[in-house]
């Protein structure tokens, strides 16, 4: 499995909470053991019901397949969980560089805005000669990754 072949999709609730508690419960047994396996049995429901409706949660697949996923509460990242058997293979990575993907639009004309985004890193991904009303002024697509 190549990190480029890793679809970066957003949270299903009605697909994704069994696979992803999963995931979350596999994980968490192996990285901070100390918790123990009782505790995490009662946060599960917690995670379920009041952390998955209140964060952004962003899935990494391949094939198909839940490997992982990222949930951000605002800015602040509250938890980035891999499948276990996938970890160490550039999915964390991923799923960190996805969540600081910024995009926006910029009107070609408006040179101040144009040239303050690119200096900021940046980089026009598309053009499209009509704005959102269909004026005929053209937008630049600017994205940033992370």
């Amino acid at each position: 499995m190549k990190t480029q072949n890793i679809l970066i999709r957003p949270f299903d609730r009605v697909t994704d909470v069994e696979n992803l508690l999963g995931i979350w419960f596999d994980a968490s047994l192996r990285a901070p053991p100390f918790i123990g396996e009782p505790r995490l049995v009662e946060q599960r429901s917690l995670i379920e019901k009041d952390y998955f409706p209140t964060a952004e949660t962003w899935v990494a697949c391949h094939n198909g397949e839940a490997l992982g996923f990222i949930s951000l509460l605002g800015s602040f990242i509250g938890g980035i969980f891999i499948a276990p058997d996938r970890q160490g293979m550039g999915v964390g990575r991923r799923l960190i560089a996805h969540a600081l993907e910024l995009s926006l639009e910029v009107y070609t004309a408006n040179r101040q805005a144009f040239d303050f985004y690119i200096s900021l890193g940046f980089q026009e991904v598309s053009r499209r000669d009509v704005d959102d009303f269909g004026y005929p002024f053209p937008n630049a697509a600017l994205q940033m990754k992370g």
